[in-house]
């Protein structure tokens, strides 16, 4: 390594050292990698470059470096920061009008491509589709499946929407104005589908207050908050499972903690026979996988 490399090299981590004390300092665990990912950003590069100082550390870097740290200081998430988020492989652009997307929701999309894998030109509903990360997933991984995707949020329609543009799959995943079922932008019906995906709202308005203020009070409110028992999305979504899931369709639906026996029973009522219960990279029961027998 040449003299200038190394000065350069020893600059960066100087930098880093210095952010990551402060972001500690916040009361942030992951101060170091934050620091890291935010530098990378700042400068254009990955994160290997970045602590490698294969990086220009001019004094525009810096100075955009520096305002991504103080952004993070107050607990603004770093996916909001970077304006990106890594899910199922994919890169998604992430804006605070949509939830960030979370590792265990990758659950739902495998689940999904099993379900799809036999059926030619399946036809997937993804209800509550926020930044699109599950319908796109799919549908990138899926050729033959057509997907439509449903928010109640113009806002997170716009950057699913980009998204799906993204990663050229606008022409298979037609973005809806819904209410769950209920259709909002005046277009045709929802109709049938072969499966139906979903990673509802399911905490309790009372359990809001003790999340991470990353969560509390910087994701939007509406991809959290199911009333009391967080349940409600849940019931609204089962109750239009009837009119919308064809014969021998598949339901996969997130859960919250100890929900999945509720969710399940919900879903029995409703006709279906629950396949499986899958849990998440915790052990904990994250997924409830039901299917609608034929009649």
């Amino acid at each position: 390594m040449s003299a200038a490399m190394s000065e350069v090299l020893a600059r960066a981590l100087a930098e880093i050292d210095k952010a990551s004390n402060k972001l500690a300092a916040a009361g942030i665990e992951s101060s170091r990698l934050d620091a890291e990912l935010l530098l990378a950003e700042a400068a254009g590069v990955t994160r290997e470059a970045a602590i490698t100082g294969s990086l220009d550390l001019s004094p525009a870097t810096l100075k955009t470096f520096d305002a991504m740290v103080a952004r993070r200081e107050k607990r603004e998430p770093v996916a909001y920061i970077l304006g990106h988020k890594e899910f199922y492989s994919l890169d998604f652009e992430v804006t605070p009008a949509v939830l960030i997307p979370r590792p265990e929701t990758e659950f739902v999309v495998s689940t999904a491509l099993e379900c799809v894998a036999g059926r030619a030109n399946a036809r997937v509903l993804d209800v509550g589709t926020g930044s699109g990360a599950i319908a796109i997933a799919i549908a990138v991984n899926e050729l033959r499946t057509r997907v439509t995707a449903v928010d109640i949020s113009t806002d997170a329609i716009a950057v699913a929407s980009r998204n799906a543009r993204r990663h050229r799959v606008d022409e298979r995943v037609a973005f809806r104005r819904s209410d769950c079922f209920e259709v909002l932008d005046g277009g045709p019906a929802l109709g049938t589908f072969d499966a139906i995906v979903a990673n509802p709202p399911y905490l309790d308005d009372t359990e809001i207050g003790a999340l991470e203020l990353e969560v509390r009070g910087y994701e939007p409110r509406l991809a959290l908050s199911a009333g009391t028992g967080g349940l409600d999305i849940f019931r609204r979504i089962v109750a239009g499972v009837s009119r919308h899931l064809a014969n021998d369709g598949e339901m996969i639906v997130e859960v919250g903690m100890e929900q999945a026996p509720v969710i399940a029973k919900l879903l029995e009522e409703a006709g279906l026979r629950v396949v499986a219960v899958i849990n998440d990279f915790a052990g904990h029961p994250r997924v409830v996988h039901a299917r609608r027998s034929g009649e």
